[in-house]
């Protein structure tokens, strides 16, 4: 790579940081349905055409968003998923988890929970398609345990996306908090029995 190329591709990579920490802060208090590119791109300091060498649209842009925000997880969550222990110790790990987003992204949490059932359906399916692939993740190590190795699939599928669920919930529920001022030993007291009644459930499951 030659001088000039490297430094095209560092001011490159810069411009769409800028976008993409443009778009996240119009989006503290507003939908992504409702801002524009030429919001995004005037906040970002950059012009409409730099926008379109990076995203194809808003909905692109935000399709990166979320691949950002989750995509990075899914080595952690099968991590979780493999690691030796009972189910309260994994469920603690996996609210650790959840917590460690929360406050390390809370932006891309509030967007998250913001846009799962937004108007933007580039954004709505890029959030399903994680969220499956958790499932998928989930779904697997469930099967492969001996409590529920012998389950009808769509049963472990319904557990599996039941998890999921919680996932986000708790993750909503950390972001409420914070947002109140509030420390989250209550969401934490709570996302923990959520799963030990889950689990519970699933221990005396007859199908």
């Amino acid at each position: 790579m030659s001088p000039h190329t490297g430094v095209r591709e560092t001011q490159r990579r810069r411009t769409r940081r800028a976008l993409l920490d443009a778009a996240l802060s119009e989006l503290e208090e507003r939908s992504l349905g409702s801002l524009g590119l030429r919001e995004i791109a005037r906040a970002a300091g950059v012009t409409p055409t730099a926008f379109y060498r990076h995203f194809r649209g808003v909905g692109d842009l935000g399709a990166a968003l979320v691949e950002e925000a989750l995509a990075s997880l899914h080595e952690t969550v099968r991590g979780i998923l493999a690691a030796a222990g009972d189910a309260e110790q994994r469920g603690d790990a996996a609210v650790g988890l959840i917590a460690e987003l929360v406050r390390s992204r809370p932006a891309h949490v509030r967007f998250l929970v913001r846009e799962r059932h937004g108007g933007v359906p580039a954004v709505r399916e890029a959030i399903a398609g994680q969220l499956d692939a958790f499932a998928e993740e989930i779904g697997a190590a469930l099967g492969a345990d001996p409590l529920s190795a012998d389950w009808d699939a769509h049963d472990v599928t319904m557990l599996s996306r039941l998890l999921v669920d919680h996932m986000f919930m708790t993750a909503s529920a950390f972001l409420a908090a914070s947002l109140r001022g509030e420390d989250w030993s209550a969401a934490l007291g709570t996302a923990r029995r959520q799963l030990r009644l889950i689990h519970l459930g699933r221990v005396h499951w007859t199908g």
